[in-house]
């Protein structure tokens, strides 16, 4: 498999010798204390936990078709989907560690109490070993705190802000996802390629922690390729009518509004920001735009023809050609007869390095899956050669700069990849002043 450039081992000494001690079993040993809902039986329970309902429904409708397909391949049913192209070949489909999987699920309804609930119920009544899932970064800040004192592993779902493995990480948690600075990174080259540096940017942005950091990352990099931040508002999460956040932006001297928004709020807030004729507009001799920083295919579909030419940032993509891509686009339309979202590939991808992480381990103990994860380097899940990165667990791999395309074949082909952005391209220090403020701790067993 091939392997980062030396930047990325400068960068990340420590996280290259935990990888390498990986190979030393002495790491993991079997029948070590007890630890919290340590199977007994023939099963082990995970649990699934994801909005339902509010505003990023859409993506936990996908997140839970492919979490349920993940037990099915784990099990052994199916066409074993990533397995096949899994540069790890620990897991059989025969189960994890000899169990048969189950699964429980909840709904986070796109709020943090209501997801700190549910995973407590499933962690308490349900006796899940993991939690995994969430489409808010609020969830799932709330959810990895709570999963790190309970003495569970959380695999974090769709989460964006920069704080899951910045100022709020915590040792039993591990983010597949891409992150807001990292769109920023891939981002700005592409904007300044298509719209120049002169430009004014007005942004309107989702009022929590997801929203905070990917305006503050996106505003970093376009003024750092000239641009300036005329006014940066924020709108309340579920807002449906954003009319009064856009009619300001008309009179503002602005030339690109960008929209901090994702799920329903995207779709509302950019069919919304059409409509008042903002894209037929010239503003300081230029043509005004519109920018969207974190995209999804469901999102296109909502918004409909006011994608069209709208530049943005996703975490992986259908119409991407490499084997695992191809492999889990295939499997994942014959069970559902339509292809899987960037949400639905983010948490199958999660439920598989869990188990695999598992398997390696020779043990469920949430101390022995941090170790097999911590430094992890893989290929064959999508996106090419990633890491899981030891001092932050955050996940490093290529990043997708997509844009509304102008003629889709289909209601499913609306965004078109322009760029497939290196890793290095996006990787930073862990101790980056955007990351600042938590430390790790260490990993919580609940013996």
């Amino acid at each position: 498999m091939n392997r980062f450039t030396v930047n990325r081992r400068t960068l990340l000494k420590s996280s290259v010798a935990m990888s390498a001690g990986l190979a030393a079993p002495a790491f993991f040993i079997r029948g070590a204390n007890a630890y919290t809902n340590e199977p007994k039986g023939g099963t082990v329970t995970l649990g699934f936990n994801v909005p339902q309902s509010g505003a990023y429904a859409d993506e936990g409708a996908d997140e839970l078709r492919a979490y349920q397909l993940a037990v099915e391949h784990l099990n052994g049913e199916g066409d074993g989907g990533l397995l096949n192209t899994f540069s790890s070949k620990a897991l059989k489909g025969n189960g994890v560690l000899g169990k048969k999987v189950a699964y429980v699920t909840g709904d986070t309804q796109t709020k943090s109490d209501a997801a700190r609930a549910s995973a407590k119920r499933m962690i308490e009544k349900d006796g899940a070993v993991m939690v995994t899932g969430g489409s808010s970064s609020g969830v799932a800040v709330a959810v990895q705190s709570l999963c790190q004192d309970m003495g569970v592993i959380f695999m974090a779902g769709l989460t964006h802000s920069n704080d899951t493995t910045g100022k709020d990480k915590r040792a039993n948690g591990f983010r597949h996802f891409f992150n807001a600075y990292m769109s920023g990174a891939a981002l700005a080259p592409v904007l300044k390629a298509n719209y120049g540096t002169d430009r004014k940017a007005y942004h309107l942005t989702a009022d929590y922690t997801w929203g905070w950091t990917q305006e503050e990352s996106i505003a970093a990099s376009t003024e750092a390729i000239g641009w300036t931040t005329v006014k940066k508002v924020r709108t309340p999460l579920g807002a449906g009518d954003f009319s009064q956040y856009i009619t300001p932006v008309l009179n503002s001297g602005a030339d690109v509004l960008i929209l901090n928004h994702y799920g329903r709020d995207m779709v509302n807030s950019l069919t919304q920001a059409v409509q008042f004729g903002l894209r037929d507009k010239m503003v300081n001799g230029k043509k005004f735009e519109v920018v969207v920083p974190l995209y999804s295919r469901l999102m296109a579909q909502g918004a409909g023809e006011a994608v069209k030419g709208i530049f943005g940032s996703t975490n992986w993509h259908w119409t991407l050609q490499d084997e695992a891509s191809k492999a889990f686009v295939k499997s994942f339309g014959q069970k559902y007869g339509f292809p899987p979202s960037q949400a639905a590939q983010t948490c199958y991808a999660q439920a598989l390095l869990y188990a695999d992480a598992a398997e390696r381990a020779g043990t469920f103990d949430p101390c022995g899956i941090v170790k097999a994860l911590e430094g992890f380097e893989f290929d064959g899940l999508g996106n090419g050669p990633t890491l899981y990165r030891a001092e932050d667990h955050q996940c490093f791999k290529k990043v997708l700069v997509v844009k509304g395309k102008e003629n889709p074949e289909s209601k499913f082909d609306l965004l078109e990849v322009v760029d497939e952005v290196p890793a290095e391209q996006v990787m930073y220090a862990p101790d980056h002043p955007m990351f600042a403020g938590g430390e790790l701790g260490t990993c919580n067993s609940g013996a």
